[in-house]
C-alpha cells in the first residue's frame, strides 16, 4: 500500500527518444513472447499429436539469435545487465560518471563492430542463398531482423552515451547497492 505524501506527482516528460527507446523494449519482449509460443507449440505437436512443425528447429534457432540481439538492445540502455562494480562503488560521483561514460564507449564500440560483422553475415546468407532444411524459406530475413536488434543496440547505447555526458538526469540509473542502502 502507498503512502500519500500530500505533494505533486511529477513524471519526466516522454519525448521521441524515450517513445524510441520503450518501442524497442516492447519489441524484445515480443520476441521472448514468439520464442516461448514456438518452443511450446513444438513440445505439444511432438508429445500429443507425434508430428512436428516444419522448420521448427531452425525457426528456433533463429529466432532465439533475433532473442539474443534485441535483448542485447533493450538491456544496453537501461544498464539493468548483471555488472560488477567493484571499483566503481568506491568511487566519488566525479568518477562514477567517468566510470559509466567510458565503460558506456567501450560497449558502443565493441557492439557496433559486432553490428559490422553481423550486417556481414545476412549479406552472406542473401548472397549464398541459405535456405531452412524442410520448406526451403529464405533465412536471411531472419538474419537481418536479429541484425536491426544489434542496430538498436548501437542507437541506444549511443542515446545512452549521450545522455550520461550531457543529460545525467533522463537516465534512470539504479544500481543494486543503492537499493541496499534504502
Amino acid at each position: 500500500m502507498a503512502m500519500e505524501t500530500g505533494g505533486p506527482v511529477t513524471q519526466k516528460p516522454v519525448g521521441t527518444m524515450d517513445r524510441m527507446i520503450n518501442g524497442i523494449e516492447w519489441l524484445a519482449a515480443m520476441f521472448v513472447g514468439i520464442v516461448a509460443l514456438n518452443i511450446f507449440a513444438a513440445v505439444v505437436l511432438r508429445k500429443f499429436f507425434n508430428t512436428s512443425i516444419p522448420d521448427s528447429y531452425d525457426f528456433g534457432r533463429m529466432l532465439l539469435g533475433i532473442l539474443i540481439f534485441w535483448g542485447i538492445a533493450a538491456t544496453s540502455y537501461r544498464g539493468g545487465h548483471i555488472t560488477v562494480d567493484l571499483v566503481w562503488t568506491a568511487a566519488g560521483p566525479r568518477m562514477k560518471r567517468a566510470i559509466d561514460v567510458f565503460a558506456t564507449l567501450i560497449l558502443l564500440f565493441v557492439v557496433a563492430v559486432q553490428t559490422a560483422m553481423l550486417f556481414d553475415k545476412v549479406r552472406g546468407t542473401y548472397v549464398d542463398n541459405v535456405l531452412t532444411y524442410d520448406m526451403n524459406i529464405p533465412t536471411w530475413p531472419f538474419y537481418a531482423v536479429a541484425w536491426l536488434g544489434d542496430v538498436s543496440a548501437v542507437v541506444l547505447i549511443a542515446i545512452r552515451t549521450w545522455r550520461l555526458i550531457f543529460n545525467p538526469e533522463l537516465l534512470d540509473e539504479v544500481h543494486p547497492e543503492q537499493k541496499a542502502d534504502e
